[in-house]
């Protein structure tokens, strides 16, 4: 199975019928290559104001650039070890590309680009060199020099990508161009230098390369998309054009050192498109009525990151190598290595091993062809919350497969988003895959505070529970509850510890544990010193949180002692009450449980004769206490104390009569 199944769907046994795979052709942007081209100009190059703020920008925006890219170079060397990723810098003085030789006859192919690192797996020496490209000053003043024409054709650039890709990933189907620059307009005064730029961009488009703008603002200048860009970027996915695409935001430097730095924007920025879109399933058939299909595509939105599974080495060779393991099946009784065509899989049943086919178990696993059926529609208010019980899958219009399917797509979102209401579906997602019941659910389009898309319109298979999978709450008996006082004090404490926009961003929360594995693996793997301690987000701001609601959380609890205080003495005074009513009628108290009055009424339990047995046998003591206590409860006899007093007050009785 795919990294994305195993993702989504629970894993079987090896021995069981895997279901059906998805093209591969789904599957291949597991294997991605990014390269980096980044801008370097004199206003790329200009330092930031100074400021005293400890948030004001430091860097210039070719650095921050450069240094978002050693941040990714650092996470995939380690995470995603089977990617490609490269840097070249463009409008350079120096030119350097693939050992080309500057003093050659034919003279240089590529002037005023240079290859900084090739399009290739990183290594620890890559990451060595763009670190100290970063924070060694003097090799950055040598190499970042803007070049003295005027103009650079961006032309060049962009053939001088193709010719990359196509040497160094040509079969990667993830190929992604991240173009870093504040030049919205280049070749503003250059028509022909501007038709070539778009020639070569629909080039890198056929060649299934995405190119992808991360534009940056300055204070005294908006980068505008639509001078330029909107001819060289495509916002679809050359592998993948029916995907949803949302763009990104213009990177801002800080004028006043308030707010976000260049250097947290661009992460951001890059971050969110480090990952590729990965899709869970493709042109599935959505059936809204007998004989209506559309075509869709799934696509996976959250994915739990885990640690890269260690690997055995072999190094007794000349050079180290990966140990692969080898799985056999051998017969118990003769140690003979079985054949696959000799075992045959089997169930155990009322203490039988029943044996099946391939057939019969294929039969058993097919509930029809993959689809998604509409049954019905319900009102939102009927979806309640604890049916999230597996993470939804954000579906999406292709028109592969049935031509109008984005059309007739858009219309059921708009209606549901506008009726307040989800479709409950029949849905399966391959073959041999167990269905399920879902809610369609409508997502409506999520646009920053500029206008960029954030998250695209679409619709969500959000899967429900199965009566099995539904847990009854334990009888909680009386619940005490909070006054309305008490519940108005915490309503104040909650309003004040929101987060910012009452958002949760999990972009701002990585995971701790997995954030230590990898920086103690690259500080191994880059002679690093070693870290004293792992960098944790997720630990509370105490003295915000206390200086924010301190006092109101005081307060609280105040008011709860208070509260408690009163609950608890009028509580004492109703159980005197009550136990002084007992004694006056003659009843026994600590009466037995609810069971023992039932066996009771229905004579079950311990009988007399069985009793009395015990006692000639002096055998009582082998009771349960519980037991005792009901066989007393019967006699109308007191029920309280340890065992030991429930059998000396059984023989008392016997003994008595």
């Amino acid at each position: 199975m795919s990294m994305a199944e195993k993702s989504n769907f629970s894993r079987r046994d090896e021995e069981d019928e895997e279901e059906e795979e998805v093209d591969e052709g789904d599957y291949k942007t597991v294997k991605d290559a990014v390269l980096f081209a980044i801008d370097v100009s004199e206003s790329m190059l200009r330092k930031p104001e100074a400021s005293d703020s400890k948030k004001a920008d430091r860097d210039n925006a070719t650095t921050a650039a450069l240094k978002c890219a050693y941040s990714l170079m650092q996470q995939r060397i380690i995470s995603n070890p089977n990617d490609m990723m490269g840097i070249v810098l463009f409008g350079t003085e120096q030119s350097k590309f693939q050992g080309e030789d500057p003093n050659s006859r034919g003279g240089l192919a590529y002037p005023h680009i240079y290859l900084l690192a090739d399009l290739d797996v990183p290594d620890a020496e890559d990451v060595k060199t763009l670190k100290q490209l970063v924070e060694d000053k003097e090799e950055a003043a040598r190499l970042l020099v803007p070049s003295s024409e005027k103009s650079f054709n961006l032309a060049n650039l962009l053939f001088c990508a193709n010719q990359i890709f196509t040497m160094k990933a040509p079969n990667f189907s993830s190929r992604r161009l991240f173009l870093v620059t504040d030049n919205d307009n280049p070749h503003f005064a250059n028509k022909d230098a501007r038709n070539s730029a778009a020639v070569r961009a629909r080039d890198l488009y056929d060649l299934g390369v995405k190119i992808e703008l991360f534009p940056i603002s300055t204070p005294t200048h908006q980068f505008n998309r639509s001078t330029f860009y909107d001819d060289i970027v495509y916002e679809s996915t050359p592998s993948d054009p029916d995907a949803p695409a949302p763009m990104s935001s213009a990177a801002k430097p800080s004028a006043s050192g308030d707010g976000i730095t260049l250097l947290q924007s661009l992460l951001s920025s890059i971050n969110s498109k480090a990952v590729p879109r990965r899709a869970l399933f493709s042109n599935l058939p959505l059936e809204l009525g007998p004989g209506l299909r559309i075509s869709v595509k799934g696509y996976i939105v959250l994915k739990r990151q885990e640690p890269a599974r260690s690997t055995y080495i072999y190094m007794q060779g000349e050079k180290p190598q990966i140990a692969v393991g080898k799985t056999n099946v051998i017969a118990g009784d003769t140690a003979r290595h079985m054949e696959t065509t000799e075992i045959k899989k089997a169930f155990n049943f009322g203490g039988e091993q029943i044996v099946f086919t391939k057939d019969e178990l294929a039969a058993l696993r097919n509930f029809g062809d993959p689809v998604i059926r509409i049954i019905g529609f319900k009102p939102l208010s009927m979806l309640p919350i604890w049916a999230a019980t597996k993470p939804a899958t954000f579906i999406y219009p292709s028109d592969e497969e049935y031509v109008g399917s984005t059309r007739v797509f858009s219309a059921l979102q708009q209606k549901l988003v506008k009726a307040q209401r989800y479709a409950l579906v029949w849905f399966i997602a391959r073959r041999n895959a167990a269905p399920m019941v879902a809610a369609l659910l409508p997502g409506k389009e999520e646009v920053n505070e500029e206008g960029a898309q954030v998250w695209p319109p679409g619709l969500w298979i959000h899967p429900l529970p199965f009566a099995d999978d539904i847990r009854q709450n334990p009888d909680m008996g009386d619940v005490v509850r909070a006054s309305d006082e008490l519940v108005d004090y915490m309503h104040d404490i909650v309003r004040n510890l929101q987060l910012p926009k009452a958002h949760y961003d999990p972009k701002r929360y990585p995971n701790p544990a997995l954030q230590w594995h990898y920086r103690v693996l690259q500080a191994i793997a880059l002679d690093e010193d070693m870290p004293e301690k792992a960098e944790d987000h997720t630990i509370p701001r105490y003295k915000q949180i206390h200086k924010r609601v301190g006092d109101l959380v005081v307060e609280w609890g105040q008011a709860l002692d208070q509260e408690y205080a009163a609950h608890a003495a009028k509580s004492d005074s109703s159980k005197k009450l009550v136990a002084g009513l007992k004694r006056a009628a003659g009843i026994p108290g600590d009466g037995p449980s609810k069971k023992a009055k039932l066996l009771a009424a229905a004579g079950q339990g311990v009988g007399d004769d069985e009793m009395r047995k015990a006692f000639e046998k002096s055998a009582i003591d082998k009771f349960k206490v519980q037991d005792l206590k009901d066989w007393l409860y019967g006699k109308k006899l007191s029920t309280t104390g340890k065992k030991a007093d429930l059998v000396e007050r059984v023989t008392e009785l016997y003994e008595s009569k």
